[in-house]
């Protein structure tokens, strides 16, 4: 009877998770189309995607906090929500601030979405079983950015663009109804006072660290980081750390647990995750590599993306699963090699289309081990049961601040080059020689064996 309800709650948080992720890989195809009904500048257009990972960053701290509190239903249902009504605003936008306004709910909303299914995999599967539970959530990400393309395509032959954003609201409507009947709620015994100063910091911090990056004139290189337009951003962003870190540890319920990085096992896990956001972020790059090498048009080369995305989507399970055999270390090691492995292909592919798709598959395996199952394993065995939704929240922060730097590196690279092709080659290398680094510190985890005594050791404090 347990295994029956475990099994629709992965159902019904899978589907959260897959709402989320549609929600980016569905925005490319519709750009066009929101372009010919609402009036958007090429800067504007950019802040389609970065106000969504924006407000992400900032609200993935605070729902997952949220959670440990007062349960994971009533934040899941909460963040659902939110998604839904960022969902609506969007759909509803005749200019392109209302647009924006609702692109940002929405990535709010969906900050609490990941974090709170990973966490409540935590806590209803035991450290034994969790790998695989965990890898299917990597799965479905890499099936959303399958199938987001594909269905907007088939969307937009029949309906606007708003339709795109509008068939949230069911669905949604669908997640709250089976939310409320079979998520677990198990608040805090005592609720703390909430680290109000804490997050409003941390929302400054991270505010002036996306809005920074995003700023930066790629084609004037290291010249467009010290313009008067973004350094005084990165200026703030680096006050606002030492703030954080110095309010934090003398909070007595933090937004961060600072104490949690006394843990070499999170250090690392941390290190990781920044990593692996760097090497997502090359996905971005690749569609704009292939029209250029292989001379195809801008839709041919986003599908040329296809053989990468079905690596992530059959990895991510089989990863998981060998997580609950091997244990982390190996799945983030194998992780790690493959993606710096495909990266180094990449540089080698020249025009070579076998050497091309090859790097795409091995980076898709190396993704389908790190996002989805190995860092957030960790982090479940490290903290304890009422931590779990701000662990999981940390390593979204630490791969998102991951992304950001990692494409902004990678533009600046492109950008400092005459030749567009020798930039990607010495982006590639450069980020590929990052995670052999990142690769060589992942030998310090924990064993499988140590991994599953400090498990037991934390559910039993």
């Amino acid at each position: 009877m347990e295994k029956h309800r475990n099994g629709k709650i992965l159902a019904l948080l899978f589907t959260g998770v897959l709402m989320g992720a549609l929600d980016i890989s569905i925005v490319g195809p519709a750009i066009p189309s929101i372009e010919q009904t609402i009036l958007v500048d090429h800067k504007s257009l950019s802040w389609i995607f970065s106000i969504y990972v924006l407000f992400n960053l900032i609200g993935v701290s605070l729902l997952a906090k949220l959670s440990d509190l007062y349960g994971r239903r009533s934040i899941y249902i909460l963040s659902v929500s939110i998604f839904a009504i960022g969902s609506l605003v969007v759909a509803m936008s005749d200019n392109i601030s209302v647009l924006l306004l609702g692109r940002a709910i929405q990535g709010f909303g969906s900050s609490g979405i990941f974090p709170v299914a990973s966490a409540t995999i935590g806590d209803i599967f035991p450290a034994a079983k969790r790998g695989k539970a965990l890898g299917m959530i990597g799965a479905v990400f890499g099936m959303a950015f399958l199938i987001g393309p594909v269905i907007a395509g088939l969307m937009l032959k029949f309906f606007t663009w708003n339709s795109l954003f509008l068939i949230n609201l069911p669905i949604a409507m669908i997640i709250i109804v089976f939310s409320i009947r079979l998520l677990p709620s198990h608040k805090a015994k005592v609720i703390p006072h909430f680290d109000w100063p804490g997050m409003v910091i941390i929302a400054i911090l991270l505010s002036s660290f996306a809005y920074g990056i995003n700023s930066i004139e790629l084609e004037r290189g290291v010249a467009g980081i010290l313009s008067t337009h973004v350094l005084p951003f990165f200026v703030i962003t680096f006050i606002s750390l030492f703030v954080f870190i110095y309010l934090e540890k003398r909070s007595p319920a933090p937004v961060v647990k600072i104490q949690l990085f006394d843990v070499r096992q999170i250090r690392i896990v941390g290190a990781v995750a920044l990593g692996a956001g760097m090497l997502q972020s090359v996905t971005i790059f690749v569609p704009e590599m292939a029209v250029f090498v292989f001379k195809v048009t801008s839709s041919k080369a986003a599908f040329m993306l296809v053989p990468f995305v079905v690596a992530v989507a059959i990895g991510a399970p089989v990863a998981g699963r060998m997580i609950d055999k091997v244990g982390s270390r190996a799945i983030v090691i194998a992780g790690l090699f493959f993606s710096a492995t495909g990266l180094f292909m990449l540089f080698l592919a020249g025009n070579v289309l076998m050497l091309f798709y090859a790097g795409g598959v091995l980076m898709g395996l190396g993704t389908s081990m790190l996002q989805g199952s190995s860092m957030r394993y960790i982090m479940l065995n490290e903290v304890r049961p009422e931590d779990r939704a701000l662990g999981q929240g940390i390593i979204t922060l630490f791969t998102s601040v991951g992304q950001m730097s990692g494409a902004t590196l990678i533009g600046i690279i492109v950008a400092s080059k005459l030749n567009k092709l020798e930039g990607y080659d010495t982006a590639y290398v450069v980020i590929s020689v990052l995670a052999f680094m990142v690769m060589a510190l992942s030998f310090l985890l924990k064993s499988r064996k140590a991994e599953l005594e400090a498990a037991s050791k934390t559910l039993a404090e």
